[in-house]
């Protein structure tokens, strides 16, 4: 007799002990595809379902495979040649603007363009889950996400308005961003002692007139002001610690406010660099206000939440990209003492933990993608892939150019670029340690709890 049970996406602890029962018998089993073929079982009628681990699965939808091969096809056919000419940079080591507009152009007619914008706004509507997966992508070469407008901050910024603008305000204020008309930033950090990591440190208040609100305050290292059109600002609006703070949209042509300076910083930068802000009477109307009064730290979490994973999945792509850049010159090209680099044991093992960490990084960022995706805040999630990643990013290139030796140092490849920027990924949206805190705060409430399995819903 030849019994199946097939398997069902959720399931439960009844099913699964009918199936552990079975296989515990003397029968013989095995797995084809989705069933568990018992030859031979005792006491088996027909079929039996069993809800196993299917929920726990590392594929990626058809839909979201195919978008994903035409962004690495993109990038290796299209964006790389561009990337390894420098006279398509500008003077900040990015891509030059006349150049970056001819391949978003591409990137429309293939019909790749902002892939985290729903469909109803210009995009293509992909979860969380297809975004990780595309972001990785894009960002083997450096100059990738800007060709797709995936780029830092607009598409933090996109990503928000997307969620909590009005439909007049996704209007004007959201759908210039998505078509790649205007950029934008999140005016957020300040100068100590005002806000770095805390939001409710902000010093820069707003007061309301009437129907409109006047700004006073200082903003720093905001990134894009200098290309921005549209700002998002978060302001003080009360004394209370947890509804104090308002977020409010303006725009760069609005009086009342000027860029001190473009802060020099160790490059490279994003278009627009980062900026020190001063508000000195800056007037709002009230209609240009995200949510309520009161709800500014709310949408910093909104915002921040996804940008912080977002950085996660471009930061891979990065990642691998200077392995690859490493295996290529030491599998190729670099012998010592007559050997092959490559088959030297020290430089196997730097090479194996790096990928290692790669795929660590890769699986913790598709968790807090797929909680995200579920409406979860997935804040352990998305801090520990924050703090993990950056951390590779940086041990990655540091591998990478410590076996190009001085080619890895020279500008001949992107690894001294890469090096620099990777630098700053421990601090962006969140110094390292303040997620370690985050993540030392539910393990302190929840204890044992802090690694319960994710369970389907009822």
């Amino acid at each position: 007799m030849q019994a199946r049970i097939a398997l069902r996406r959720f399931g439960t602890a009844a099913d699964l002990d009918g199936a552990l029962l079975l296989l515990a018998s003397d029968a013989g089993a095995y797995i084809t595809g989705t069933t568990i073929v018992v030859d031979g079982g005792h006491g088996l009628r027909g079929s039996e379902t069993l809800n196993a681990g299917v929920a726990m699965d590392f594929s990626l939808p058809p839909d979201v495979e195919n978008v994903r091969q035409r962004v690495a096809t993109f990038v290796r056919e299209r964006v790389m040649p561009i990337e390894a000419d420098r006279s398509n940079w500008d003077e900040h080591e990015n891509i030059r603007d006349d150049v970056l507009a001819k391949l978003r152009a591409e990137v429309k007619a293939q019909q790749l363009w902002a892939p985290q914008i729903p469909a109803a706004l210009g995009g293509l509507g992909l979860p969380a889950v297809g975004m990780a997966a595309c972001y990785e992508a894009m960002n083997e070469s450096i100059f990738g996400p800007a060709c797709f407008n995936c780029a830092a901050p607009d598409d933090g910024n996109m990503m928000l308005l997307a969620k909590v603008g009005t439909p007049a305000q996704q209007a004007r204020w959201l759908a210039p961003i998505v078509e790649g008309r205007v950029r934008s930033s999140f005016a957020m950090t300040e100068p100590h002692p005002g806000s770095g990591s805390d939001p409710a440190m902000t010093l820069t208040r707003a007061e309301r007139r009437g129907e409109r609100w006047v700004v006073h305050g200082r903003k720093w290292f905001i990134t894009g002001a200098a290309a921005a059109a549209h700002f998002i600002l978060v302001a003080k609006t009360s004394d209370d610690p947890r509804k104090g703070l308002t977020a409010f949209m303006h725009h760069r042509d609005d009086p009342g406010w000027h860029i001190v300076r473009r802060i020099p910083i160790m490059g490279p930068e994003e278009h627009g660099g980062h900026c020190e802000l001063e508000y000195e009477g800056l007037e709002i109307p009230d209609e240009n206000r995200l949510l309520g009064v009161g709800d500014g730290l709310k949408v910093t979490q909104i915002r921040l939440g996804t940008a912080r994973l977002t950085h996660c999945m471009r930061w891979l792509g990065l990642a691998k990209r200077s392995l690859a850049i490493a295996l290529d010159y030491t599998a190729m090209r670099r012998t010592a003492g007559g050997r092959a680099l490559a088959a030297l044991e020290g430089v196997q093992r730097m090479l194996a933990e790096a990928a290692m960490d790669i795929e660590i990084g890769r699986l913790l960022t598709m968790r807090a993608a797929a909680k995200l995706d579920r409406g979860d805040f997935a804040r352990k999630e998305v801090s520990m892939a924050k703090v993990f990643v950056a951390d590779t990013l940086h041990k990655s290139v540091d591998v990478a150019l410590q076996l190009n030796g001085a080619r890895g140092y020279s500008e001949d490849t992107v690894l001294e670029w890469i090096y620099r920027y990777a630098r700053q990924a421990r601090l962006v949206d969140g110094a390292s340690e303040v997620h370690k805190g985050v993540l030392a705060r539910f393990l302190q409430q929840e204890r044992g709890d802090f690694w319960r399995w994710d369970t389907p819903p009822a």
